[in-house]
């Protein structure tokens, strides 16, 4: 962490909408942290690419928000990238620290009574050698069955924001009944999207079926890291003082997560999950990044043709996020 600016930007990083939840989820613990949220459209979705592709990808555009934004610590807020390509990341750019969101699948097996899990997916995710390795060092003697949710996740990305209470239901209700059937009693969200359905998922399930999410272990990750960070400023201050001043002397409430609720409609859906239920902000476009006075913003940069449009206007409204992209914002 030496030559990091720890009180930096954090960077969220997914395909589309599906990390919007852990950036509320994290402002909501710590509000005075600037934050920016890519959305990579240009490439969405993750869960239906090899994993050499999405390596690739990655790699470019998190060398383009290193060159652009300098983060403290950038998260992976995707399931699918994150078993596919945070080793290449962490290798690659070692001065960076990532953290990376991945399936909860050792508390949900730890948790079973039937030893039996069902995890909700991209294709990518769940053929991934993760999730049997975690399932193999954790009990081996559980049955992982592994349900497949592309339409799950097209369905978060472009009808959420205008689906009512009945069809969310509907949406969610579809995968539990599938993991009744398996004879799971837990199901792992293994995608970020299906964040925005946990209240759905839940009431679905019942009192049988427990639903896990990692929501919790990543906001709290990052907490970790950056006051290790923030330790071992401090220590290396004070080696420092002790070395040019002998004798010197020693110098110098996380808020709970946003709840869920409200009404059926855009106004509700502006409000689940996504950390925040302030008013509708006025549009702000720009075409650089702030200067020093608009520092502690928080940014939303939308790759792709798409540049934003209406939907992600709304969600940017709902998070307080001002639009930006840097001037030679692909070059590389």
């Amino acid at each position: 962490m030496a030559g990091k600016d720890l009180n930096g930007r954090i960077v969220f990083l997914d395909s589309g909408a599906g990390g919007l939840p852990y950036l509320g989820a994290y402002r909501a613990l710590d509000p005075e942290r600037p934050l920016l949220y890519v959305a990579d459209k240009k490439n969405f979705p993750y869960g239906e690419k090899t994993k050499a592709g999405l390596v690739s990808l990655l790699l470019e555009l998190t060398a383009r928000v290193q060159k652009h934004f300098s983060p403290a610590l950038i998260v992976i807020a995707c399931n699918t990238a994150s078993v596919s390509a945070l080793a290449e990341l962490r290798q690659c750019f070692p001065g960076t620290d990532f953290v990376g969101t991945v399936p909860a699948v050792k508390p949900a097996l730890l948790s079973s009574a039937k030893k039996h899990i069902a995890i909700l997916g991209t294709k990518r995710t769940l053929q991934d050698r993760y999730i049997n390795g975690i399932a193999e060092s954790t009990a081996n003697d559980c049955t992982v069955t592994r349900i497949s949710a592309a339409e799950l996740v097209d369905f978060v990305e472009y009808r959420l924001d205008h689906a009512g209470r009945g069809e969310r239901m509907a949406a969610a209700k579809k995968y539990m009944d599938a993991v009744r059937e398996c004879g799971a009693d837990a199901l792992v969200l293994g995608c970020t999207h299906f964040l925005f359905l946990l209240d759905e998922f839940r009431e679905a399930a019942g009192p049988g079926i427990r639903v896990f999410d990692s929501i919790d272990g990543v906001c709290h990750r990052v907490e970790s890291i950056l006051a290790q960070g923030s330790r071992a400023g401090s220590d290396s201050a004070l080696r420092s003082s002790a070395k040019t001043r002998p004798g010197g002397g020693l110098g110098g409430s996380p808020q709970p997560c946003a709840g869920v609720g409200g009404r059926d409609g855009e106004a509700a859906v502006c409000r689940r999950r996504y950390g925040n239920s302030a008013p509708l902000m006025e549009e702000a476009e720009k075409e650089s990044l702030p200067d020093s006075a608009g520092r502690r913003s928080n940014l939303l940069l939308v790759t792709g043709d798409e540049g934003g449009g209406e939907l992600w206007e709304r969600r940017a409204a709902c998070f307080d996020l001002s639009f930006v992209k840097p001037q030679g914002w692909d070059d590389v």
